[in-house]
């Protein structure tokens, strides 16, 4: 009865939606992939593809993180004239600061004697979609806000759409410059079509009343915290390849934590969905906690059946990605173990610490993590092999949601003492 409760009102806060647009993002998003590697020579596409891994870093944080301060802070404002102010005033200050960061971005692309011919030309042009990138983010905030998950979606849809459609056109008939160039303007259309449909007098002038010095450091604390969180993701992979110097190794791990990573798109759509709801009911502690809940019902089941089917069916999985990855199904079991914790723990309480403004707090769990990994890894790597970096990661899946879950109940605690 309480999974069903939670489902049905996922589903009436045009949950389906977001399910819809999150699939349609990830399908189009390898097929533009697909298509790049069709039409731009491997090696053209290995340099455009190491200068936008620099510019995904940068994204998350290229506004100082107020897009994330928008939608915190903007669920907790009552009125639509309020929510409407404030996003005048983070757009107007995260397309200064965005375009001061693309200026900084190509200065630096074209100073630094990268070890690739044309890195710098691809990573100069690449950081021009950080400005289109910050007014599509804050438009589906926007949306969100306004309890308008359709047109959330619709972004997302149209977004994907273009991009592949652009890098299909563009790939095919300029390479390489085709596919930067898709990739910069596929957001930039997206925020022109849909920035009337906010209904917002860009012109309005007055500074909201909830900016203050904890608004900044909310936004800058979750922009750091994206950083960190990516980092988190990548290092396995960069240490494996450090320490056993095996390219096969490398792209072994790679392919077996496609899946346990895969699913976690599953939090982050329901998180999506509700996260403005729950936010304006922050202060409720009979609402917030049985929301809790109801999530953790119902992705502990998620979780059971998903860890139970690979423990019969790994072997088969894995054989159909490619045959040489079977011997790696117990590290392919212990990273969807690791993922368990993501899906029942950390997708909910690291954005309910989000949700009651304490981000900096995620971004202290995640630095500390990224230490234990490197310890960590430099000792089991050597030892096990990529089983060696399965176990650090499933590990710091788990000890990540347990302190996320420890710090949000004795900080919301205090917050309800507060307010008492």
């Amino acid at each position: 009865m309480l999974i069903k409760s939670y489902i049905q009102n996922f589903l009436n806060r045009s949950g389906g939606h977001v399910f819809l647009a999150t699939f349609f993002s990830r399908l189009f998003s390898f097929l533009a992939s697909w298509f790049a590697i069709q039409f731009v020579p491997n090696n053209e596409l290995g340099i455009v593809l190491f200068a936008y891994n620099i510019i995904a870093f940068l994204i998350p944080f290229a506004d100082l993180g107020l897009h994330q301060s928008l939608i915190r802070y903007g669920a907790l404002l009552k009125t639509t004239e309020e929510k409407n102010n404030l996003f005048i005033y983070v757009f107007k200050k995260g397309f200064l600061i965005s375009v001061c960061f693309v200026a900084a971005t190509i200065i630096f692309a074209l100073l630094f004697p990268f070890q690739f011919n044309k890195t710098g030309i691809y990573l100069a042009f690449l950081a021009l979609v950080l400005v289109p990138d910050f007014i599509m983010q804050i438009i589906k905030i926007q949306f969100r806000l306004q309890h308008k998950n359709k047109l959330f979606s619709c972004v997302e849809i149209l977004n994907s759409t273009f991009l592949v459609l652009f890098v299909l056109i563009l790939s095919y008939f300029y390479k390489e410059n085709g596919y930067v160039t898709a990739i910069v303007i596929a957001p930039l259309i997206t925020s022109l079509f849909f920035i009337k449909k906010t209904a917002i007098n860009l012109s309005f002038k007055v500074k909201p009343s909830i900016v203050d010095f904890s608004f900044w450091k909310y936004g800058f604390y979750s922009g750091l915290t994206s950083v960190v969180s990516s980092l988190l993701f990548v290092i396995d992979i960069l240490l494996i390849g450090h320490l056993l110097n095996d390219p096969e190794s490398v792209t072994s791990y790679k392919y077996i934590s496609i899946i346990p990573l895969s699913v976690l798109f599953l939090p982050r759509m329901f998180i999506a969905t509700d996260f403005v709801f729950f936010t304006e009911k922050i202060s409720d502690k009979k609402y917030i906690f049985n929301y809790i809940k109801s999530y953790m019902t119902f992705f502990t089941l998620v979780s059971i059946l998903y860890f139970a089917f690979f423990c019969f069916f790994s072997e088969i999985t894995l054989g159909l990605i490619d045959k040489s990855l079977v011997k790696y199904s117990n590290s392919f079991l212990i990273l969807s173990f690791g993922a368990c914790g993501i899906l029942i723990l950390r997708g909910l309480f690291g954005n309910l610490l989000s949700s009651i403004g304490r981000m900096e707090i995620n971004y202290y769990i995640n630095s500390l993590a990224i230490l234990i990994n490197i310890i960590s890894n430099y000792y089991l790597i050597p030892i096990y092999g990529i089983k060696g970096a399965a176990i650090t990661s499933a590990f710091l899946m788990w000890f990540t949601g347990i302190f996320s879950t420890i710090w949000f109940l004795y900080l919301y605690k205090k917050l309800l003492l507060k307010k008492s």
